[in-house]
Parts: C-alpha cells; sequence; structure tokens
C-alpha cells in the first residue's frame, strides 16, 4: 500500500477531470512489444544491426539495405494469453485469452544500381501492440473502500451535492455514487461527507472487492522503408509508419459488505464501464549499419515519437445497495447519461516516446561451401518514456480555441510517475544446408520511479528455419512474461492498495516467403 501517486500528482483531482486519459494511458502506448517475422522474433528482436529480413523496417531500417533480390512473405500466427494476480494476499488466475495475430509481413524489392551500390524498398505490415488480456483480482479489504475516492474528488471540487450532479468536470463515476447516494452530504447538504462503505469500515467489518477487467484491439502498424547499401560497408535508411490504434476495455469493479449487519446503509455497489480508444498516427526510423569486416557489423537507429490523433468514448453505469439510506430504495441505479450530462467522445493528441537503438551482429567464419554459418546479434534500446505527452486539438468542434494548458497536470504526472528505461534484446543462429536453429530473448526494465513498484518483461523465444531455392519458412514459439501492477482505485488521504499482475503470453508465429 502507498501514497505514491498522490504525492507524484498533487493535481490528480484536475487529472480526473479528463476522464479518460490516465497515466496508465501514455505507458500502454509506449511500453510495449511488437511482433516480427519468425526468425526475427526468435532471435529475441534484435534485428538493429543483422538486417536482411523485412523486419528491419519497424527496428532499423538501414538492414534493408542488405537486400539484393526481391521476396514477399506473410507471417500468419497463434497467441495464448493467461494471468494471475495477487490482491490483499488473495492469488487469482484469470481465464485464457487465444486469438489469431498477423506478425510482419509485407514485400521487400531489391535492386543493384552498379556493381558496389544497391537498393531496397520494402510495403509491410506490423502487428505493433497487442492489447488483448484479461485479468481478473478480488480480496478481503478492511483498510478503505473505492468510494473513499469518490468522496475525495467532490470534497475537493468546493461544489455543493446539487452542482457536483451536473458539473461536467467531476469524474463519471463520482457523480454516479452522489446520484445513487453511495457517497452523501449529511445536515441537508451542509454537513460532512457520509460514504456508505466507510460505515462498514468504522465497525470493523469487511468489505469483499473485486475487478474485472477485459482488454482486446491493438495497434496495427503501414510502414514503407528504403535503405541503400554502398560498397557493402555502409548501409544507411529511412521508415515512415501510419499505426492505426482499436482499444476496448471493459471493467467491472464491485464492494461487497462481508459484516453480516443489514442496518448499516450499505450492502454492495458496482461500477462498470466501456472505454474505446481509436485513432491514426505517423512516425519515421532513421538508421545506419557499418561492416567494417565481413564478420562484424555495428548499427545505430532513432526512433521517432508516434503522433496519434485520438477519439475516446466511454459509456458506464453504477448499481447501489444501500439498504434503504434516508428513506431511498434499497437499490438505486444511475448511467453515465443520468450522472454526466455532457457527450461522452473527447478528441485528443499523443505523442509517445523517442526511441534510440545501438546493435552489434558477429558473423562466425564458416565454411560457406559446407553450408555451416552462424551468428550472435544483440541490440540495446533506450526508451525515453517520460516524453510522452498528451495534448489538445488547437480547436473543439465549433472552431473556437481550446485551453493549451489542459493536459498540463497529466503530462507533470507521467514525468513524475515514470522514468526511461532500456531494453536489451539477444540472438543467435546456427545454420547447417538448408535448416537454421535459432534462440533469443529479450528484457524490458522497470518503467515506475518508484521503487516500490515492480515492473518487468522478459521473453525467451526459439525455432527453426528451411530455405531452399528462393523459399523459406520459419517456425518460432516465444514466450513473454509481463510484471506489472493494476490499481483498482487510488487515494490521498491513505495509502493504496494494488494487486501485483503476472501476465503469460505465448506466440506462435510461421512466416512463409517467397524469393522472387
Amino acid at each position: 500500500m502507498m501514497k505514491l501517486f498522490f504525492i507524484l500528482c498533487p493535481s490528480l483531482f484536475i487529472c480526473i477531470v479528463l476522464k479518460a486519459q490516465l497515466p496508465e494511458d501514455a505507458l500502454r502506448m509506449s511500453y510495449i512489444h511488437p511482433s516480427g517475422t519468425a526468425r526475427e522474433q526468435a532471435i529475441g528482436g534484435a534485428m538493429g544491426s543483422l538486417g536482411g529480413d523485412i523486419s528491419a523496417t519497424y527496428v532499423n531500417p538501414a538492414g534493408l539495405g542488405f537486400y539484393k533480390t526481391s521476396e514477399y512473405l506473410l507471417s500468419p500466427g497463434w497467441t495464448f494469453d493467461a494471468s494471475k494476480t495477487s490482491y490483499l494476499s488473495t492469488n487469482t488466475s484469470g481465464p485464457s485469452v487465444n486469438h489469431f495475430t498477423l506478425a510482419t509481413s509485407g514485400v521487400v524489392f531489391g535492386w543493384s544500381t552498379d556493381q558496389d551500390k544497391s537498393s531496397a524498398l520494402s510495403i509491410a505490415v506490423n502487428r505493433s501492440a497487442d492489447f488483448n488480456g484479461h485479468i481478473v483480482y478480488q480480496g478481503k479489504n478492511g483498510y478503505s473502500s473505492a468510494a473513499e475516492s469518490y468522496a475525495e474528488e467532490f470534497q475537493n471540487s468546493g461544489l455543493t451535492l446539487d452542482q457536483a450532479l451536473v458539473e461536467p468536470g467531476i469524474s463519471y463515476p463520482t457523480r454516479m455514487a452522489l446520484y445513487t447516494y453511495l457517497i452523501d452530504t449529511s445536515q441537508g447538504g451542509s454537513g460532512p461527507i457520509v460514504v456508505q462503505p466507510g460505515n462498514v469500515l468504522a465497525a470493523g467489518g469487511l468489505l469483499g472487492q473485486s475487478t474485472d477487467i477485459t482488454t482486446s484491439g491493438g495497434i496495427t502498424e503501414f510502414a514503407i522503408g528504403l535503405a541503400s547499401s554502398n560498397h557493402d560497408k555502409w548501409y544507411l535508411g529511412a521508415s515512415i509508419g501510419i499505426p492505426v490504434v482499436n482499444y476496448q476495455r471493459t471493467m467491472r469493479y464491485s464492494e461487497t459488505d462481508l459484516s453480516g449487519n443489514t442496518n448499516n446503509n450499505f450492502a454492495s455497489y458496482t461500477y462498470t464501464e466501456s472505454y474505446s480508444s481509436k485513432g491514426v498516427g505517423v512516425n519515421a526510423r532513421l538508421g545506419a549499419i557499418y561492416r567494417p569486416s565481413l564478420n562484424w557489423r555495428v548499427g545505430l537507429a532513432v526512433h521517432t515519437p508516434s503522433f496519434y490523433s485520438l477519439t475516446d468514448q466511454v459509456s458506464s453505469a453504477m448499481v447501489a445497495n444501500t439498504e434503504g439510506y434516508a428513506g431511498t430504495n434499497s437499490i438505486e441505479s444511475a448511467t453515465l447519461d443520468q450522472a454526466a450530462n455532457v457527450g461522452n467522445s473527447l478528441d485528443y493528441n499523443l505523442q509517445t516516446p523517442w526511441q534510440i537503438l545501438a546493435s552489434g551482429s558477429y558473423i562466425f567464419p564458416g565454411d560457406v561451401t559446407g553450408g555451416k554459418m552462424g551468428f550472435i546479434t544483440t541490440d540495446i534500446e533506450y526508451d525515453a518514456i517520460r516524453g510522452s505527452r498528451f495534448s489538445q486539438p488547437t480547436t473543439d468542434a465549433y472552431g473556437n480555441p481550446v485551453n493549451s494548458g489542459y493536459y498540463d497536470p497529466l503530462n507533470n504526472t507521467v514525468k513524475s510517475y515514470y522514468k526511461n528505461t532500456f531494453n536489451f534484446r539477444l540472438g543467435g543462429e546456427y545454420k547447417v544446408n538448408d535448416l537454421a536453429y535459432r534462440l533469443g530473448g529479450s528484457y524490458s526494465m522497470n518503467p515506475y520511479a518508484s521503487p516500490d513498484l515492480k515492473a518487468n518483461r522478459f521473453t525467451i523465444g526459439g525455432g527453426l528455419g528451411y530455405r531452399k531455392k528462393g523459399i523459406f519458412v520459419d517456425l518460432t514459439y516465444v514466450e513473454t512474461i509481463l510484471n506489472d501492477v493494476n490499481f483498482p482505485y487510488r487515494l490521498a488521504s491513505k495509502d493504496n492498495v494494488y494487486a501485483t499482475v503476472r501476465d503469460y503470453t505465448g506466440n506462435l508465429i510461421l512466416t512463409f516467403g517467397v524469393k522472387f
């Protein structure tokens, strides 16, 4: 439990006004593990200096310069996902989520301009992020309630109850909590704030808390890359990407009185929310690879931020049983339309972080005529997560200018809450005649600034490849283990409880290609 979030963001209640955007949204769009061809994924995604694969379009486009011929390829796959959580000393296993994926696919055109120079053009599509997942956690809490966070927002607003019910600056769940009498004011609206689940906690009782979050969608990125080589020493390349975002999240949070007392003004409440974010962006990647000898390659690439234009939509509802509090019905309910009095759609812009990638590869001296060759390759990537930034369009839907500082509190929170990180990738291949054997892995560091919050991502994979007479087939399996945290709610007046999440994702990828 911790007060960290509120120490880092004293203006959090201003952040809540934004309704859809939270610091987690910046992390979701930047702390990702893109897919690639089966060959690239089998070697841990370490494609920064190796080249000769269409995945270089998304890693270091200079690697396209190794192409002297053309090829087209398709990379279908299947993903297996399951999670385990721990919340208030209760362990829970979530349901499995299995679905089809399409990893890096497309066409590369390679040609020689003269004896010492060549060029290549790629047209590719890739699954840059996969948001499919389902986490569930639950536990018994005698310390705090999510309803207290609604009360805190209402209290900090300085509004009366009647004003808060129609004020668009108050978040949806807080207005619904007022509408259903989950929170209220005593003494005719002028007294202290009453939090119905707080009656259970004050009497030493326990609240049963449950969170169920289902997410789906992803980021599909279309890209064009261009590269050239000079004397097979220098390789230069650039690519432009158009990422398309389609993200959905359904969340259900509930609290139940476990005391057995039917006369304390609280039995249970449930808040549900359906949220979606859709939009399109643009980015660019620049890279270079230098080959000082036949055995060594070093690479450097810079990834610009993705500049997104996004539209978020939200719908929500709350049902509360307050056991006939103040003469009301036992069960009251509210929907977004009843409690919000505003539209449920919001347009905004998001800038993801810059990334810098350094890489090196060593090609083992081999008997080319005997068909025995191999390599080992590694990437180190710097990810400036703190540079994520939200902003508004310069004008609203009616052409009126908007406040350019609207998102400043949220951007300041992102800078304080996260830290810039490194990603490490390592892989290798050993080829005997027509068969290639591959192994690799990657590690992404903890993106949270607080040492109390633990998160990281680890992958390990391996695969086989077959190449003969212009046809190639690669098969890879990659296991990804993601450790993260999830907050059901946040409080300024108390330490915060959160769940630890361990997500296991298996990816089976098949790449089939033909050279022409």
